[in-house]
């Protein structure tokens, strides 16, 4: 198996809430106190997976379709309620597992673990992609970033908030074809993928869009540098308004 959808659930603490100097921002999560957090209400649960349904928006290209879920047993006929489902493994907030692009890279079940508990990065590229919505994120916004909140740590996921999730209920504004059917969607840049993934040892990159690759993308070549690495990619990412810049832990629950 290579992908599957996952269940992205971000764990923010509390004490993460207040502003720090940008020294010291980012540089490492604050992991002590969330389960006792959680209990007291203290700490901050923010999912950042979408519902799965049918009117869902997924990868426009040949053979995929979208989800589909049928009930086969209801309590009143049945005395149980069950139901069955079929997606596509790019339905949905979903993992793409390293061997996605490149062969002999790992697939989702031999990614190891310590990847999917990882210190979680926002950075917010709203109002360039409204004003662009081929924008794709650079070293320049990264370097801007640490600027302001400190070095990106090691094992980070880094997310990429284009805004594009607002979109998410419509299906064509979300994929934003052309009359030439040519996508049109915020992506990452080659330069910031090899950044990221050789000078800041990243577990991996996220984005609310479709793919990691800007719509207009061709070649996937920021997929063949990740994954080339050996980092996995969260795309369709719900809810990122909801979490800081920095400072936060990300959980990522992929199928098996």
């Amino acid at each position: 198996m290579k992908q599957i959808c996952l269940l992205v659930l971000l764990i923010v603490c509390a004490s993460c809430q207040s502003p720090a100097p940008p020294s010291q921002q980012a540089q490492q999560p604050a992991t002590v106190g969330l389960i006792e957090g959680i209990t007291s209400g203290q700490t901050t649960l923010v999912d950042l997976g979408h519902a799965l349904n049918s009117k869902n928006p997924y990868w426009p290209g040949p053979g995929y379709e979208p989800f589909k879920f049928e009930i086969f047993a209801t309590i009143e006929k049945d005395h149980v309620l069950s139901g069955k489902f079929a997606m596509d493994e790019h339905t949905g907030t979903h993992l793409d597992a390293p061997n996605h692009f490149v062969p002999g890279q790992v697939p989702v079940d031999k990614i190891p673990l310590k990847q999917l508990f990882a210190p979680a990065v926002v950075i917010d590229v709203r109002k360039q992609a409204a004003a662009n919505a081929d924008y794709l994120l650079s070293t320049s916004d990264l370097t801007a970033f640490e600027q302001a909140h400190g070095r990106i740590p090691d094992n980070a996921v880094v997310f990429m908030y284009s805004g594009w999730d607002e979109r998410w209920d419509d299906y064509d504004k979300y994929k934003n074809a052309d009359d030439k059917k040519v996508l049109h969607f915020p992506g990452f840049s080659v330069e910031a993928a090899k950044f990221l993934v050789d000078e800041r040892n990243i577990a991996g990159i996220g984005i609310d869009t479709l793919s990691v690759d800007y719509g207009m993308s061709t070649d996937f070549m920021v997929h063949h540098v990740s994954h080339g690495k050996g980092k996995f990619h969260l795309e369709n990412v719900a809810n990122l308004a909801s979490i800081p810049a920095g400072g936060a832990v990300v959980i990522v629950a992929p199928i098996k």
